[in-house]
């Protein structure tokens, strides 16, 4: 809303009562404790957040130590506590639409929710709806599902939403990084080497 007001052409003054969410001191909810997910927790911890997160496993306990995290074993529970739900999980099967109704439900009207991870970890016509509903407070997507949405998509209309284009690793920096790792693994397949990057299917 905020950036909106700044850019409307019909904007003559910024009012004095507009006012945002602080981010230091709340609640930040992680949904998906893997090595992004612990980064996450190890900035939120340079905002004295509390951080809750909730994984298929449980986190080493110095590992929780480090950035203060607390698990919930249930995620209902993390739902209802988080100021920010962060969702950094991998789209399979059981993750799909792993947020809807149900779930947003559940969250505080104060909150908000963000995603980066895919696009159809969230229903999102529940989404809309609650937004429609004002069941949350506010959203930010890097990912939807399709990418992009089509032009008519209720989510672009929204003025409590923000959109970026899956641009959570597109830095120069990230992409010569992974170009380095995948060439590391070509050498090491090549030279009979384990291969430093291997996934193992399941």
């Amino acid at each position: 809303t905020g950036c909106q007001i700044a850019m409307s052409p019909d904007t003559k003054y910024f009012a004095v009562d507009w006012l945002g969410v602080e981010v230091t001191r709340g609640t930040l909810g992680i949904i998906g404790m893997g090595s992004i997910g612990y980064k996450v927790a190890q900035r939120a911890k340079a905002f004295n957040m509390r951080i809750l997160y909730h994984n298929r496993n449980q986190r080493r306990k110095e590992e929780e130590e480090a950035v203060g995290a607390h698990y919930c074993a249930k995620m209902d529970d993390l739902l209802q506590q988080s100021d920010f739900v962060m969702l950094v999980v991998n789209l399979t099967p059981e993750t799909k639409k792993l947020i809807g109704k149900k779930e947003l439900g559940l969250m505080k009207p104060t909150a908000t929710l963000i995603n980066i991870s895919r696009g159809a970890v969230i229903d999102q016509d529940a989404l809309v709806e609650a937004f429609q509903n004002k069941v949350i407070r506010a959203a930010a997507l890097d990912v939807t599902y399709p990418e992009p949405l089509p032009r008519d998509h209720p989510l672009l209309i929204l003025n409590n939403i923000i959109i970026t284009l899956h641009i959570g690793t597109t830095t120069v920096e990230a992409i010569h990084m992974m170009a380095e790792e995948a060439i590391a693994n070509m050498l090491a397949v090549l030279n009979h080497q384990p291969i430093p990057s291997e996934v193992f299917s399941k």
